[in-house]
């Protein structure tokens, strides 16, 4: 039976058929084109930074794509994972909150993402079960094939009618032998039958061991992983080696008589100063024009939008090559041994530093010990100071010694989410005598709750039920440092993952003490961005919202941008001073 007919037979398996092939509406055969990527030997090795790499050359061509991860975990989506676990969890503009692969998309792809984009394997049972409970099935017995593996390939299909997508990007999660992926692998395997040939490209991306004992690289592990995914129905066309160094074409050759797969198509993806250099590695692969040839799609590129795409981009690359000046910037925080919580921060400064011809190195700061006596040993030598997202108690207190420290020594800083919550709370002790003032996140009975869980929020029960999330308009306050920041825009977009807010109750207290609430929600007393005037601070300023999962390669966050140039200025500075030259203070605006 062709494609054609698989795909008008019926979309629910019953006594007469046994194919389930749902087609939501609006569907073409044909019209979409889907590249799978899976994993093999070991996870972490940047299945994501691959696939949304490749699906950047072929944006550049002038397709339309979409990507999607698929992951293999029971959670319905990944607000409740542990960053030590999982890395930073990256929240889209409609809210939800997904797998840190989601920002390198983004970031890459320069484009805003949605729900449609990630699916979990509880995303995935719980519509099975609702139809299930519904009698959609007519009475079958509901099984892993066809049902589950058809609720897959419903979500990929469903993609590609909300984008008019040319391709689809697959990015399935875990490693090829897991049993929680096994499921998508069966799906993307019926997928492409059912679409029929030049649908689909399959790509394995794998790791390539070098022991430094031996002093050569091995490819075994690799032999296996592909074994295991040719076991499963899936003969890859394109194989992506990782590994330390470039793969030498010796081990190329023996993946591809393992494989099946070309010489030509085996790609080494060795590590680089930077990820965004590796489009021009993949094109310099040739692997853009294989997808296309596979794919049967060269038809459909636009030369001039790759020419003008390609010239934007190597000037940006030769950016990051050619930076001259140097900037260190203390990321402070209580997950800095694992540097996936804060990906979108990295990758934030560094946009920020090419835009600014600069070099950002970053100084890890665990707060769990930090005190106002070891400030200056800890941070003297900084440029600037961020005080990143998070929750709960542990490290608070050396959070809000940081932002005093920064604000007392003139030390530009940026607070984002939790750091804008703490510089309220240092503001509010040291500046407006609000002694033991705090959050009662971390200090239930605190005199002073000057952040807390707003009355409509306390409302909504459960764990992570009662955040807001995701997109939110901001009024910017005119005159401000904010508004110079967004070029004077009445109002500006940005992301939020929090549950508490400035309490209203002490506006006014903050404002009659020098801090500027530069940023509100339109139509609440909520406050989102928060500054000190440039004639006390050079650049102090916080967001209860998440700048960083807006930044993009070309694109700098504004925010980001102002502290790297205040840190930058503060380099000059202090390399203008005598070895040993103290660093002034600022004196504390007072009450009236």
């Amino acid at each position: 039976m062709d494609a054609e007919k698989i795909l008008a037979s019926l979309s629910t398996a019953t006594d007469e058929t046994e194919f389930y092939a749902p087609m939501p509406a609006g569907y073409r055969p044909g019209k979409t084109k889907y590249v799978i990527v899976f994993g093999t030997v070991m996870s972490g090795l940047g299945k994501g930074i691959f696939s949304s790499t490749l699906a950047k050359c072929l944006k550049d061509k002038g397709l339309t794509v979409a990507p999607i991860k698929l992951e293999g975990y029971l959670n319905v989506d990944s607000g409740t994972l542990n960053p030590y676990r999982h890395g930073e969890v990256f929240v889209l503009d409609d809210g939800m909150e997904t797998d840190m692969d989601l920002g390198t998309y983004e970031r890459m792809l320069d484009q805003n993402l949605s729900r449609l984009n990630f699916a979990t394997s509880g995303q995935i049972f719980t519509r099975v079960l609702e139809k299930e409970r519904k009698g959609s099935y007519l009475g079958r017995d509901v099984q892993m094939i066809p049902h589950v593996t058809g609720e897959v390939k419903i979500k990929l299909r469903e993609l590609a009618v909300a984008t008019d997508a040319d391709v689809v990007f697959v990015e399935v999660g875990g490693t090829v032998g897991d049993v929680e992926n096994t499921y998508y692998i069966e799906a993307v395997r019926e997928l492409a039958f059912e679409e029929g040939p030049d649908s689909c490209c399959f790509v394995a991306l794998t790791y390539i061991i070098n022991p430094a004992m031996l002093g050569e690289q091995k490819s075994k592990a690799a032999q296996l992983g592909i074994r295991g995914l040719l076991a499963a129905g899936i003969q890859p066309h394109i194989i992506a080696c990782r590994g330390r160094e470039p793969v030498t074409r010796k081990v190329r050759e023996k993946l591809a008589i393992y494989s099946n797969v070309p010489v030509e198509r085996m790609f080494s993806m060795h590590d680089c100063e930077s990820i965004y250099l590796i489009p021009d590695m993949i094109r310099g692969a040739g692997l853009d024009e294989a997808v296309l040839k596979i794919l049967n799609i060269e038809t459909r590129v636009h030369p001039e939008a790759d020419l003008g795409a390609r010239k934007t981009w190597s000037e940006f690359v030769g950016r990051i090559r050619s930076a001259r000046k140097h900037v260190r910037i203390g990321v402070m925080g209580k997950y800095t041994s694992v540097r996936d919580s804060y990906a979108s921060i990295i990758h934030a400064l560094e946009h920020a530093g090419t835009a600014t011809d600069a070099h950002v190195e970053i100084e890890w700061v665990d707060t769990t010990d930090l005190t106002d006596e070891r400030a200056e040993q800890e941070l003297g030598g900084l440029h600037g100071i961020i005080v990143p997202g998070g929750f709960g108690v542990r490290g608070a207190e050396g959070k809000i010694a940081a932002i005093r420290y920064a604000r007392e020594h003139q030390v530009p800083y940026l607070g984002l989410c939790y750091g804008f919550q703490m510089a309220v709370i240092e503001y509010a002790r040291h500046v407006c005598g609000l002694a033991d003032a705090n959050s009662t996140e971390i200090d239930p009975d605190t005199p002073h709750p000057v952040v807390d869980i707003l009355p409509e929020q306390k409302q909504i029960e459960g764990l992570g039920g009662n955040m807001r999330l995701g997109g939110r308009d901001v009024l910017i306050k005119p005159g401000t440092l904010a508004a110079k920041l967004f070029n004077n825009a009445p109002e500006v977009r940005l992301r939020f993952r929090h549950r508490y807010e400035v309490d209203p109750k002490y506006i006014n207290i903050l404002e009659k003490g020098g801090l500027v609430f530069s940023g509100k929600a339109p139509d609440y007393p909520i406050m989102q961005i928060l500054e000190l005037p440039p004639s006390v601070h050079p650049y102090f300023v916080g967001t209860q919202a998440h700048p960083e999962f807006q930044s993009r390669p070309l694109r700098p966050q504004p925010m980001f941008l102002g502290l790297v140039k205040a840190a930058l200025e503060r380099a000059e500075r202090l390399a203008g001073k005598p070895a040993g030259a103290a660093v002034e203070s600022s004196p504390a605006p007072t009450l009236a």
